[in-house]
């Protein structure tokens, strides 16, 4: 049985790094999924796809692993540098401005 370790990545609705400092355990698809000639539905009998697990830390989602003998293979996230403007968002307001600010 494999899976994937991975700290995931902010979504495109997100400003902030919620629900991002955790590390989630995914079982890779054991096999593939077929498409059901009535309905048109896709599907597969894989239950263990459909499992997340969330640690808190790599080292606990590697333990479990370990425990429990599953193949995981660990990502590491890539870190963003923080985009600080100097003058930041009151900047806009400031009276020093050489030009005045409006709609």
């Amino acid at each position: 049985m494999r899976a994937r370790i991975y700290q995931p990545a902010k979504t495109a609705m997100q400003s902030g790094t919620a629900k991002t400092r955790g590390w989630v355990l995914d079982f890779a698809p054991a096999e593939s999924r077929e498409l059901d000639p009535l309905m048109g539905w896709t599907g597969s009998g894989d239950t263990q796809s459909q499992v997340r697990l969330r640690f808190s830390s790599k080292e606990e989602a590697l333990d479990y692993a370990k425990e429990h003998g599953i193949d995981a293979v660990v990502t590491e996230p890539q870190k963003r540098k923080p985009n600080i403007r100097p003058g930041g968002y009151g900047e806009n307001f400031a009276t020093s401005r050489r030009e005045p600010w409006s709609h």
